[in-house]
């Protein structure tokens, strides 16, 4: 197994960064990628930037350039549901892109064109062991499962996120997860998104989510770590047995 984690910005990726161990770094595209071993497991640690463009040229490259075999896409997100609040966590089962538009050649909002889905299925293996690393890394820590909307806007407004919220029935929303999603399902790559909330995805986005998009991003990479501790300890099992 060889896993790609990508993360937006550099506060969702330093921490998984400083624990690899063997690391060796190259660069394509203007992206660096931190190759070694994380919890036992090989590992591709990147920043891929923000927006969904980021993301897909940063799955291909994990895909063609690192042969990974596994991906996981860590981050902060904005909360889309009355009942998940900032610092919850939420893993994808699947993702849409909230932006995509082609209504009007009679396509499903959120549809692309010539694709045989209008979400992005996350792989169940991976789901499940996230959340069984939210249990050791973040106990107390609420979990949940649902869609993420992704789009080339930051979600700020009511009418924004009541919109994305009714029309999807997305749990979050945010810069790349969709699209990354897409370049994992096009290139047949399992994978999962886990978003920690950082903000509310409404009127008070502006001061949420200075104030928590730090730490939201910490404990986000700090679940993923414990994500390749346990891949790393049940390859060892494998080995032993």
């Amino acid at each position: 197994m060889r896993l790609g984690i990508v993360g937006a910005m550099d506060s969702e990726v330093d921490h998984l960064k400083g624990e690899l161990a063997d690391v060796r770094v190259s660069c394509w595209a203007n992206m660096d990628f931190f190759a070694g071993t994380l919890g036992g497991t090989c590992a591709v640690v990147v920043r891929c930037g923000v927006g969904k463009v980021n993301a897909a040229l940063c799955v291909q490259a994990l895909a063609d350039r690192f042969a990974v075999t596994h991906v996981i896409n860590t981050g902060v997100a904005g909360s889309l549901d009355g009942a998940i609040d900032i610092a919850d966590i939420v893993v994808s089962t699947d993702a849409v892109q909230h932006d995509m538009d082609v209504t009007s050649l009679g396509y499903a909002p959120g549809q692309i064109p010539d694709l045989d889905v209008l979400a992005f299925p996350a792989d169940p293996a991976l789901r499940a062991l996230a959340l069984a690393a939210v249990k050791v890394a973040a106990p107390g820590v609420r979990a949940f499962e649902g869609r993420i909307a992704s789009g080339d806007q930051f979600v700020h407004s009511p009418n924004q996120r009541e919109r994305i919220a009714s029309l999807f029935k997305a749990r979050c929303a945010e810069m790349e997860g969709a699209a990354f999603a897409q370049a994992c399902y096009l290139n047949s790559l399992p994978f999962v998104i886990i978003r920690a909330i950082s903000d509310k995805a409404d009127g008070s986005s502006n001061i949420d989510y200075p104030s928590f998009e730090k730490a939201a991003a910490e404990r986000c990479a700090r679940i993923v770590e414990q994500m390749a501790v346990l891949l790393g300890n049940a390859t060892h099992r494998r080995r032993d047995g």
